[in-house]
């Protein structure tokens, strides 16, 4: 082979996608068993495929420091970036800190740590959970002319996507003073905790419009316990944030009056490209917003697509 095939040869390894292969990803997600989880880790799967690079998966089971043990032993494993979708927002200093000191980049997932400034070779892809509050509230605003008492379904205490979520409906609340926020209470994220939260607060007689709840899954208890109360479809507009299957069909079926969409394929999908630009050492803003969208009864159809 003479000098100027070697040059093409050369070439066209180089600016081959098949190179991409090279690149392995350490991806610790902080449990298996979670509805939204599973969409991001089926769209890190894709994307990973799609760009040709190699992943490797572990189940954090919701224990912050089995999440350490994990994201240090894929650093002691060199790995050329890690993707962690937190189990605890507030528990995330110790990973970047490694992170940093392996020289290795690092993506967080689908929730933001509870440091707002990360430092370089660290990045966050999230959803601006403010914005999910005050879509939310603003639609029930609407709906209920401005009048009316609300509960707010809160869901695990340890996330700042609970306290932002929350945060944002109250700041909508501010334009409407007719609205009274008359419960606040954590459901965990969980339908069955959603229902049993519900069920107690009709039995202390507790008067409300609307319920605001941090995620689908608690928004859906809380429809169960109206429907078991006697409740018809609608007395009590129900609003919650995810946009999943599930949420989907709530809202077509009139249990939930609108939803929010959070996006667990381009979450997915921001985070993995993020990862390889920065092992290629290309410049990345530390923060990648993916948008909530507002998801009314005449639009299910449309966000239905996005899973097929």
């Amino acid at each position: 082979m003479n000098r100027y095939s070697l040059i093409v040869a050369s070439l066209l390894l180089l600016f081959s996608p098949w190179t991409l292969a090279d690149y392995r990803i350490g991806v610790s997600i902080a449990r298996v068993d979670d509805n939204f989880m599973t969409y991001v880790r089926n769209g890190l799967e894709t994307a990973a495929k799609q760009q040709g690079v190699k992943i490797q998966f572990e189940d954090a089971q919701g224990d912050v420091v089995r999440q350490l043990n994990q994201v240090e032993g894929f650093l002691n494993q060199k790995v050329d970036a890690v993707i962690v979708l937190p189990v605890d927002t507030s528990a995330t200093a110790n990973m970047t800190r490694a992170a940093v000191a392996a020289k290795t980049p690092l993506v967080y997932v689908n929730r933001h740590p509870d440091e707002r400034t990360l430092p370089k070779g660290v990045v966050t892809v999230a959803s601006n959970d403010i914005e999910a509050g005050q879509l939310q509230m603003r639609f029930l605003a609407e709906k209920l002319g401005g009048k009316g008492n609300v509960a707010i379904i809160m869901g695990d205490l340890a996330q700042n996507a609970t306290h932002d979520r929350t945060e944002g409906a109250k700041q909508v609340l501010k334009d409407f003073p007719g609205i009274k926020v008359v419960e606040q209470q954590s459901a965990e994220w969980q339908r069955s905790k959603g229902m049993d939260l519900t069920s107690n607060w009709l039995l202390a007689g507790t008067q409300f419009d609307a319920i605001v709840a941090n995620n689908d899954e608690m928004a859906i208890g809380a429809g169960m316990a109206l429907q078991q109360a006697g409740k018809a479809k609608g007395d009590v507009a129900i609003v919650g944030i995810d946009g999943l299957p599930d949420g989907l069909a709530a809202v077509k079926r009139g249990l939930l009056a609108a939803s929010v969409f959070q996006d667990p394929k381009a979450q997915a999908a921001k985070a993995v490209e993020s990862a390889i630009r920065m092992i290629k050492g290309e410049a990345i803003e530390s923060e990648v917003w993916v948008p909530f969208e507002l998801i009314k009864p005449e639009q299910v159809a449309v966000f239905e697509q996005r899973y097929k």
